[in-house]
């Protein structure tokens, strides 16, 4: 069996033979149907995050969906057959252990989260990362309702997520894109106005605005334009430093917080949400032999939505 793997920072991913992964007690062996191409695996390649990696080499790709087909001990809760999401973690396969970019995976029981049969494989991938991560920022961290004027900064993987799910609870949805190619597809999504600036949106009074860009103006903007009371949710990173007007957050008593990740749960959720129909994630299925080509696109930036591996 091959792989492709992390080898060293600033090395390009590496097709290696690997071994055969045996699930132990509380483990099961998955067969990979669907992973995801991750911007987390370009910082792992590019050295900047590659600290989190558990040993090296490693078989990259955290995005996974796939077939239980093996069971170790004391795995009560699922069994041979069943269609499951491996949800993405820092204790999961792709950082923690080898990855979904091979055929067979052994993983955690407790990071399962079962698929209904009517979600594709490539939709399953999704949830798990971008899925998750949308919704554990949105739902969990902004509280989100019905009526909520909610602003959504970048438009990506993670933000087309957020904006589906939001207008799926029925909030008003204003899109801050700098991309101005992808207005109509924000529109088609539900989003009731789109802008290149969320600034534009000063007079709506937002009362939740999740930031899935991070580039510290978008954080500035969301604290000037935010309703009195009302909720920042920082996701996006594309910045380690920002400035804010401490003023402006200070009299108008905003909440600003800080989103990573998810939970089995919103990965549930998420996964109920594709089933019914609500969230549908842009994605573009790519083979196995093609994933070095595959995430040098990533990191070139030529991606709309996300890229998924598909297996036969």
């Amino acid at each position: 069996m091959q792989g492709w793997q992390y080898v060293g920072d600033h090395k390009p991913i590496t097709l290696n033979d690997v071994p055969e992964p045996v699930p132990g007690p509380g483990e099961v062996l998955v067969d990979v149907r669907a992973v995801g191409i991750c911007h987390t695996d370009i910082g792992f390649l590019d050295g900047s995050i590659s600290r989190q990696l558990a040993y090296s080499p490693i078989t990259l790709g955290h995005e996974i969906a796939g077939v239980v087909s093996a069971l170790g001990d004391e795995v009560p809760a699922f069994g041979v057959g069943d269609r499951v999401a491996v949800l993405a973690s820092p204790a999961g396969p792709g950082t923690a252990s080898n990855g979904g970019f091979q055929p067979r995976i052994a993983v955690r029981a407790d990071l399962l989260v079962p698929v209904p049969d009517d979600v594709s494989w490539e939709q399953a991938a999704v949830s798990t990362d971008a899925g998750a991560t949308s919704y554990h920022a949105l739902m969990v961290r902004g509280r989100a309702c019905a009526g909520d004027k909610i602003g959504i900064i970048g438009l990506g993987g993670l933000g087309s997520l957020a904006l589906q799910i939001a207008v799926g609870i029925g909030a008003d949805v204003h899109v801050a894109e700098r991309n101005e190619s992808l207005f109509d597809y924000a529109r088609e999504l539900g989003a009731k106005e789109v802008e290149v600036d969320l600034r534009r949106f000063k007079d709506i009074g937002l009362n939740l605005i999740c930031d899935f860009a991070g580039y510290g103006t978008t954080t500035a903007a969301a604290v000037e334009v935010a309703a009195e009371h009302g909720r920042i949710v920082q996701v996006g990173l594309g910045r380690s430093h920002g400035e804010i007007d401490l003023v402006t957050l200070t009299l108008n008593q905003l909440e600003l917080l800080g989103s990573v990740g998810g939970t089995t749960s919103d990965n549930a959720e998420v996964l109920a949400l594709m089933s019914a129909g609500k969230v549908v994630a842009r994605t573009t299925e790519v083979g196995f032999d093609s994933i070095a080509d595959s995430v040098a696109r990533l990191a070139r930036g030529d991606v709309v939505g996300r890229l998924v591996v598909t297996y036969d």
